[in-house]
């Protein structure tokens, strides 16, 4: 099992890292060559920038078992269709229980914007949300890993 981050605009890169690093697992980072980072203890694979490119480099790594931090509706529906685990930037883990609802979500946002229309963005990120993240993928972890 490893952890597979879709790093751009990521986060909670460093939370993943410190939990895998707890749990000996293997991290890798996916990002475009216009947001190349490192973190000590991660692979980092630098993809050519282009639409989805990063996401469809990713899905093609991930393996059963594996879990994938993404806030991407599409690339979590493409990992749980290769028996992957997936969870957002949140802590919360993307289901068959509700991943067709968010992708349905995500496509009425997208016709709202391009009629012109206009919704409001996520709320700003605080400290605590990334805590909330590590104690979430810290129980992920233990109950995978026993």
């Amino acid at each position: 099992m490893k952890i597979l981050i879709d790093a751009d605009g990521c986060p909670v890169v460093d939370e993943a890292c410190k939990v895998a690093k707890q749990f000996g697992l293997s991290v890798l980072l996916f990002c475009d060559t216009a947001h190349h980072m490192a973190r000590e203890g991660a692979e980092t694979i630098i993809v050519s920038k282009g639409a989805d490119a990063v996401d469809f480099v990713l899905v093609n790594r991930v393996e059963k078992g594996d879990l994938v931090v993404t806030q991407d509706y599409g690339l979590a529906a493409m990992v749980l269709a290769k028996k992957g685990a997936a969870i957002d930037q949140n802590g919360r883990s993307y289901t068959a229980d509700n991943i067709d609802q968010l992708l349905d979500s995500r496509h009425t946002a997208k016709k709202i914007r391009q009629a012109g229309g206009r919704l409001k963005g996520p709320k700003k990120r605080r400290k605590e949300d990334n805590i909330v993240f590590e104690r979430q993928l810290t129980a992920w972890c233990e109950q995978q890993l026993g």
